[in-house]
């Protein structure tokens, strides 16, 4: 009996240190870092409510997230295994997987487009073909905003220098500016860009057409590798998002968003009054044209549109073969219903 009690003994000290790294392994959290193309928090203010809120520690993810310059520079991230998951744009995800870069877009994050054709609330212009003769307003002469609106005036038939004119007069404040000495009529504005003018005290009204809104922004992404290896960790994650979003669309968790966006960035949270006006910007980019679809939906539609732009463009110098490839929806339902 001593002998049977020694050796149950030994075989279970032999065997804790086993049990105890199992035991760690299914505790610990899977960490993934994400990176963002530019600093804002209240752009993407799902991800700091799950962190805030502690979201993604309930579902066992170590989430970290950094902010770089552009969509570029999170593609490179990414392909170098320095990041498991980006925030790119789509014509640079369709432009990376032209050079072989098997990146593939999980997450709709800003369904809608984050450009749009504003004028004051009060002027007599109701649509982009009452732009003839106009001088519009841009950030830079390249900008993204350039193209966004010459291919919306170009489809009605009117032509830059003769039916209208851009003139670049800086971003946000300057734009307000602009608006103010009557420089301009209409300005291509990005989100940011239409809240700094509404604080600055010039109330806006949109006028772009909805199917050009269909040119949705930047969205999660991540390296098929990735994906492949790790699915309830995408999972997982995107389910976190859908959660995150529909506590942040709540009016009553208003005052709770905008404080985890401070924490997220400080230095943005410091113009409360700014962050508040950003905030409505980007909740009506982020709701999808059709809600019954899900969060996190992407239309094959709405990519057939940015892929023709691509090719047209010259982003592209030929059609990819295979677009479905660039993006997919497998996910969806599983984050949708995990949020309900």
């Amino acid at each position: 009996m001593k002998m049977s009690k020694a050796l149950g003994l030994a075989v279970t000290l032999t065997l804790a240190p086993w049990a105890m790294s199992v035991a760690s392994a299914q505790n610990a959290s899977t960490k993934i870092t994400v990176v963002l193309p530019n600093p804002s928090a209240v752009n993407n203010f799902p991800l700091h409510v799950a962190i805030g809120e502690k979201m993604f520690e309930k579902e066992g993810l170590d989430v970290k997230v950094e902010a770089v310059d552009g969509s570029s520079q999170v593609l490179q991230a990414m392909s170098a295994g320095q990041a498991q998951i980006g925030q790119p744009g789509p014509a640079p995800v369709l432009a990376a997987r032209a050079r072989g870069v098997d990146v593939v877009f999980i997450y709709n994050h800003f369904a809608k487009s984050v450009f749009g054709v504003v004028v004051p609330e009060k002027s007599a212009i109701k649509s982009p073909a009452d732009l003839k003769g106009a001088v519009i307003g841009v950030g830079t002469a390249d900008g993204a905003e350039v193209g966004f609106t010459r291919a919306i005036l170009t489809d009605l038939k009117m032509s830059e220098g003769k039916d209208f004119t851009f003139l670049p007069v800086g971003d946000g404040g300057l734009a307000a500016a602009a608006f103010l000495r009557g420089d301009i009529k209409a300005y291509a504005a990005a989100v940011s860009d239409a809240a700094i003018m509404e604080t600055r005290g010039i109330d806006l009204r949109e006028i772009t057409p909805e199917q050009y809104l269909s040119y949705f922004g930047n969205g999660y992404a991540a390296m098929k590798s990735f994906i492949d290896q790790n699915p309830q960790a995408v999972e997982k994650f995107g389910r976190v998002l859908v959660q995150a979003t529909e506590f942040g669309l709540k009016p009553e968790n208003r005052e709770k968003v905008l404080q985890h966006t401070k924490a997220g960035n400080p230095q943005e949270g410091e113009d409360t009054k700014l962050s508040a006006a950003l905030f409505e910007q980007v909740k009506d980019r982020i709701t999808p044209f059709d809600k019954s679809k899900g969060w996190g939906y992407q239309p094959p539609e709405h990519w057939e549109l940015w892929h023709k732009s691509a090719v047209e463009s010259g982003v592209l110098k030929t059609p990819l073969p295979d677009l479905k490839a660039a993006y997919t929806n497998q996910f969806v339902d599983a984050w949708n219903k995990g949020a309900k």
